[in-house]
């Protein structure tokens, strides 16, 4: 009986591990994500809540707007409507021409900063926003940050 569980049990693992695998798309960065150790972003927000220091994950997110320039940041979708940036470590990139609404699993360090008006209104710029909309950008931003040393994005 213990075989048969043992065996019931393994062959779940393979076939989750072999779903997960064949969903993957191509990676980018210096670090190889382990999607097996990936969390909900979620779970990532609510881990990181309340910290002061850096603090190291790897989780996986939905892209919602991608740097139309060179690739070169994402935002991420918190799961409430609101999003946080991704930067990537050593200014690797994606395509630029990467979907929004793609799914990825990411790796890197999360942390708390403020963002100075004319880097969000580079940044509103490379999203290709109006110079209206870039205008109106007139406060900086304390908020989450996330640099990234790895993405796999799905297919």
């Amino acid at each position: 009986m213990k075989k048969v569980l043992l065996f019931a049990v393994l062959a779940t693992s393979l076939v989750a591990c072999a779903q997960k695998s064949e969903k993957l798309g191509k990676s980018y960065g210096p670090v190889k994500v382990n999607v097996e150790e990936a969390i909900s972003v979620e779970e990532m927000l609510k881990a990181y809540e309340g910290q002061t220091e850096e603090m190291e994950f790897t989780f996986e997110g939905t892209l919602i707007e991608i740097c139309s320039k060179a690739g070169c940041w994402v935002n991420i979708d918190k799961g409430n409507g609101e999003t946080f940036m991704v930067r990537f470590k050593d200014h690797f990139t994606i395509p630029p021409k990467t979907s929004a609404n793609t799914e990825a699993y990411l790796h890197g360090v999360a942390f708390w900063d403020t963002v100075s008006v004319e880097m969000l209104q580079h940044f509103a710029e490379d999203a290709g926003k109006s110079p209206e909309e870039i205008a109106k950008i007139t406060e900086p931003k304390y908020e989450l940050g996330f640099t990234a040393d790895g993405i796999t994005l799905k297919k």
